[in-house]
């Protein structure tokens, strides 16, 4: 049989130009879930794509210009926090290997070579064990934050490589959303303050505070885990038990004293563009806190209620379901840790000691957070 003559070349165009728009929705499609589907509690929250901060840092001029050199570790940035040197213990495992979210959806690996990488627009700066990691997990089930999963540590440990480096360790954006990082013991850093305003002297800056000695026992569990063989925490507390005085150089004891480390903080950034959250409220009503800090980011209120329910073994809000999972998920094993028992006379002292600092602190901040 004679074959059909082949269809005359408009349609053969018509039928490109119908196959591109086709191609070009498909791609709008895709674009606008990334932002709607994350939104809804009950669908699949895309990736973080924060695993780019564990691939190998590239070189990367320093601030002042210098040219590129081989990476090295230098010593780190006096903290304020100084403290005895057998109940530090080793970095905390978030810093050493960070819960990392389940695998990204497909539709966010298609994405996660679009956008560029920026600086940093708002830094969680503290306080350790004050709840900033469940912060930042809660905070990135918002479609418009992409947040680093690692502790940077940039302004206290690795400020000699430069912003090129730093950079690069932030994910990608796209337009509206905001980039973030924490890392608690800025709070605590002389340096930080001053380095950051020179990065940018609009970054908003986060602190969640907590029950200054329910936090330094929390603090001293930690170090517990990892050496059982420090001295008890009343030995740590006093530097003499008889006359009660205070070990203000232990660490644990010393960054529980916020209003002295605020001081510093604003020399160089006004009140307002600070935010305190309080960890014990990030616990008793996740969602009323997350709510302040999207007011303060800027952000659309879409982490509501609906996103959490209460873990009875854990004793803290869970997430229904996490960024980049359709299960489930509450923070890691480090998390949560039972507290030992403290002498009841030690705990009465140190609120005693903590007490003009606190009341200092709410005068500073404008908020009684109730600890007295």
């Amino acid at each position: 049989l004679p074959q059909p003559p082949p269809p005359p070349p408009p349609v053969r165009r018509k039928l490109a130009l119908l196959f591109a728009m086709l191609c070009v929705w498909l791609y709008m499609f895709l674009y606008s879930c990334a932002g709607s589907c994350a939104a809804a509690p009950g669908l699949l929250l895309l990736g973080s794509g924060s695993r780019a901060a564990h691939d190998p840092p590239a070189l990367a001029t320093a601030p002042d210009g210098t040219p590129p050199r081989l990476p090295f570790r230098a010593p780190p940035a006096t903290p304020l926090a100084s403290g005895k040197e057998m109940a530090e213990g080793a970095a905390s495992p978030e810093e050493q290997s960070p819960e990392v979210p389940d695998s990204p959806s497909p539709i966010s690996s298609f994405f996660s070579g679009s956008g560029s990488k920026q600086l940093p627009q708002a830094i969680i700066i503290g306080v350790k064990k004050g709840g900033t990691r469940a912060l930042l997990e809660f905070l990135r089930v918002h479609p418009d934050v992409r947040a680093v999963g690692a502790e940077p540590h940039f302004f206290d440990r690795s400020y000699d490589k430069g912003l090129a480096w730093y950079r690069d360790l932030m994910p990608r954006t796209l337009d509206g959303q905001i980039t973030m990082e924490k890392t608690p013991s800025y709070f605590v850093t002389r340096e930080a303050p001053a380095r950051i305003s020179a990065m940018s002297k609009d970054t908003k800056l986060i602190v969640v505070v907590r029950d200054p000695v329910t936090r330094a026992i929390s603090d001293y569990t930690q170090t517990l885990s990892k050496r059982p063989d420090i001295p008890t925490f009343e030995s740590l507390t006093f530097k003499n038990r008889t006359t009660g005085l205070i070990d203000t150089s232990w660490s644990a004891i010393q960054i529980g004293i916020y209003a002295k480390h605020l001081e510093h903080w604003l020399r160089h950034f006004p009140i307002r563009q600070m935010l305190f959250v309080s960890g014990e409220r990030l616990i008793s009503d996740p969602a009323g806190e997350l709510g302040r800090v999207q007011d303060f980011l800027g952000l659309k209120r879409i982490i509501t209620d609906k996103h959490f329910y209460f873990n009875k073994t854990k004793g803290f809000p869970c997430l229904k379901k996490a960024e980049g999972s359709s299960r489930p998920h509450c923070l890691g094993k480090t998390k949560g840790r039972t507290h030992p028992e403290i002498d009841r006379e030690v705990v009465r002292r140190l609120r005693e000691f903590y007490r003009p600092f606190n009341l200092k602190f709410y005068q500073m901040t404008g908020h009684d957070f109730g600890w007295d």
